[in-house]
């Protein structure tokens, strides 16, 4: 299925990091990128399963957690603290948008992005409707994973072993509804065929699921 969409650069936060939000016609939902370490807006797999997501007529933001100059200070880049504040900054922002205030917002988040997604999750529980984490650590998160209210997706990759034990743990850690995937042959960075494929797959119908009644209750 072929979608029309509308693309628009944005910025987003009190210094103004820049992104693109992506809208179908009717959208179901909005989902927010979250980022890993050494990424940026124009990840070439975040924008794959931002495409993927359009297919399920979900919007998407995708935008810079840190300014040039932040990123160039690596503590940054593991700054949970920090990256979960830049979120919110993101879903404050959602907010302020007429057209958008009322649809339901997930959060995507990779490597240590998805930390960052399960921190605002944790601490904006009456504002994010689902969590997808792609080969995450959201152990990083600490102790808000017992405080995450949204039903939350874990994608790791068969091969990707010390990352799968990391997230069972989390997993045992969080309260919320939650579910653990994976994707056979995979590892850490879905660069093997078909693999990043199948985890966009799963991530759509996540928050197809847990977005498309179009509005928040």
């Amino acid at each position: 299925m072929t979608t029309t969409m509308e693309r628009e650069a944005v910025w987003i936060g009190a210094i103004g990091l820049p992104g693109e939000l992506v809208l179908p016609a009717q959208p179901n939902g909005v989902v927010v990128f979250a980022h890993g370490s050494g990424s940026g807006r124009l990840s070439p797999r975040n924008a794959f399963v931002a495409h993927m997501l359009h297919e399920h007529r979900l919007g998407t933001v995708l935008f810079d957690l840190l300014s040039v100059a932040e990123a160039a200070d690596r503590r940054n880049v593991f700054d949970i603290e920090l990256l979960g504040a830049r979120v919110a900054q993101a879903l404050d922002w959602l907010e302020l948008r007429s057209e958008l205030a009322g649809l339901r917002v997930g959060l995507f988040g990779a490597s240590t992005g998805a930390a960052a997604a399960l921190h605002a999750a944790a601490d904006h529980p009456g504002r994010v409707a689902a969590v997808v984490s792609r080969g995450g650590r959201p152990d990083l998160a600490g102790e808000r994973l017992a405080r995450v209210a949204a039903p939350t997706l874990l994608i790791v990759g068969g091969l990707d072993s010390e990352v799968l034990q990391l997230n069972r743990a989390a997993m045992r850690a969080m309260t919320c509804r939650k579910r653990l995937e994976i994707v056979p042959g995979a590892t850490h960075l879905f660069e093997e065929p078909g693999t990043l494929d199948a985890a966009a797959h799963l991530a759509g119908a996540w928050f197809e699921t847990h977005l498309a009644s179009g509005h928040k209750s």
